[in-house]
């Protein structure tokens, strides 16, 4: 902020040239401008509403013991079915486990991994209105089902999704970062997209859609390449972008809480934020004519996403330049000279800090009411925002056009046609760090404060698990040995096969590089 208005004062004065700097922070600034604006007007759904509901579970391998809270959580709340999809190596315990919870809980295998495939699987397999889709590490707090399913109230909403929030975000600085993001952007971005009826990714640990959607957008989810790949991954940007395209609103409730665990590894972390970011700005492009022509708030919210981290590098290429070169003004000329070089200099760096962490501070205000311990941290969340996932994101733009799986699954659906089925490889545990929270697992969600005021969040939670007498009627018939198999009372849809091995080498790939030349190029002209 300092620099931004020294930089300012300077354009005013002598109208010299334009800062890239000053561009960047007008921009972040006037983004959550909008976003306040948008999201004051946010309400979310009240009035009671009740659907018939199918929770689609896709799992690879997750710890036992978190698995099955998982499932207990879920059959609390009494949707009509849970049906469990298994994809790559077969899971005894996995399968022990959801026969725990029949005839309310159901399973199916498939050798083919990839949460894609399971998901076409487990809405086939669906019977009902809502098809509720939960990552297999998420869990639920009272009254997650209940909430979501309001906003289907209004026949023109076609997907929702609820709030997020880390587990035990005091573990390390990792996950108190990435709690900070979940619920920033759930303050902010989420309710200002939301009032205009255009969520632009419903986040996919636990979102609903109508079954009707799913059916209709299946093929396109399964088949859409973009710049000659086909993308595993930003499975639930997907859906929504197809949701949108077919006429329907998407929405965020805020009263829908779950919680979901986060890297706790520098590693891992960035795998993930890569993987997002890599999903995400491909979604960007592939569906910016749609967004300019029905949607121009949220394309400007998603091209300031890809413009932002270019501005940042051009920004710090354009002082090493001035540097070296010795070109340029030196905007911090008066106060050494009011003070001298050292105890000038400590000031210029006393009240840049000072002045980013008061601008950070009011950027982040809803979320220091509600976990006011985080100003003194905010000086970290500066420096991992701006020196770790801007370049990420930059690397993830990049490579958008790259390998079209995860990268990480052996043998997983990679769209088009399919071929014959190979054995994969069997998938390692994503992330065992997950054991150290079965103990806070077995007890009630942690409470926030915007959520203390629901009934029951918190407190003992009463179990109510559907029986064979209840509204889940089963029938059995046999499935084929070739299809995917599955312990339950209806018979499995085969999934398609992996197709063969293709070639990587894509030509499209090098659209993105072409993209980022041409803009720095364009920022290269500010300082020459």
């Amino acid at each position: 902020m300092f620099i931004f208005i020294l930089q300012i004062r300077h354009m005013l004065d002598e109208q010299a040239e334009l800062y890239l700097f000053t561009v960047f922070s007008a921009l972040v600034w006037a983004l959550w401008l909008i976003k306040v604006a948008l999201s004051r007007r946010y309400r979310p759904y009240l009035e009671e509403h009740h659907e018939t509901t199918s929770v689609v579970v896709p799992v690879v391998d997750e710890p036992l013991d978190l698995f099955r809270d998982v499932l207990t959580r879920v059959t609390e709340q009494r949707p009509d079915e849970v049906i469990v999809v298994i994809n790559g190596k077969p899971n005894p315990g996995l399968e022990a486990i959801c026969e725990e919870f029949a005839p309310l809980v159901s399973w199916v295998h498939t050798p083919i991994p990839g949460k894609r495939n399971a998901v076409k699987i487990g809405t086939e397999l669906s019977r009902f209105d809502i098809t509720v889709l939960l990552d297999s590490d998420t869990i639920w707090t009272p009254g997650t089902l209940r909430e979501l399913v309001k906003p289907f109230a209004d026949p023109k909403i076609g997907g929702v999704t609820t709030r997020q929030r880390i587990l035990e975000p005091t573990r390390s600085w990792i996950t108190r970062w990435a709690d900070w993001l979940e619920n920033s952007r759930s303050l902010y971005s989420m309710p200002a997209q939301s009032v205009l009826g255009q969520v632009g990714c419903l986040p996919g640990r636990t979102i609903a859609f109508r079954r009707t959607i799913l059916d209709h957008v299946m093929e396109d989810f399964m088949t859409q390449r973009f710049m000659g790949v086909f993308l595993e991954v930003s499975d639930d940007r997907t859906l929504t972008n197809l949701t949108l395209k077919a006429g329907y609103r998407t929405v965020y409730q805020h009263t829908s809480l779950v919680y979901t665990d986060a890297p706790l590894e520098v590693k891992k972390l960035f795998k993930q934020q890569l993987r997002w970011a890599r999903g995400s700005q491909y979604n960007t492009l592939r569906m910016l004519p749609w967004m300019l022509g029905h949607a121009p708030i949220l394309a400007v919210f998603f091209l300031s996403d890809i413009l932002l981290p270019f501005l940042l590098v051009g920004t710090i290429a354009g002082w090493i330049y001035r540097s070296a070169s010795g070109t340029g003004v030196n905007l911090y000329q008066a106060v050494l000279e009011a003070y001298g070089a050292h105890a000038g200099w400590f000031w210029v760096i006393a009240l840049m800090i000072t002045s980013s962490v008061l601008s950070m501070a009011i950027r982040q205000i809803r979320h220091l009411q509600e976990v006011p311990g985080d100003f003194f941290r905010l000086p970290v969340f500066i420096i991992v925002s701006t020196f770790f996932l801007m370049p990420v994101r930059l690397l993830g733009f990049l490579r958008m056009a790259h390998a079209s799986g995860w990268g990480t699954r052996a043998g997983a659906y990679a769209g088009g046609d399919p071929g014959t089925e190979t054995a994969p490889a069997a998938p390692q545990p994503d992330d065992r760090g997950l054991l150290a929270e079965l103990e806070l697992m077995s007890r009630p969600a942690p409470v926030d404060v915007v959520d203390r005021d629901e009934p029951g969040l918190g407190g003992p939670r009463p179990v109510d698990q559907r029986t064979a007498d209840g509204a889940l009627v089963t029938e059995t018939r046999t499935a084929p040995v070739t299809a995917p198999t599955r312990r339950a009372h209806r018979a499995p849809v085969p999934a398609p096969a992996p197709a063969p091995k293709r070639r990587r080498l894509n030509p499209l790939a090098a659209i993105p590089y072409g993209i980022a030349v041409v803009i720095f190029a364009l920022e290269a002209l500010l300082y020459v």
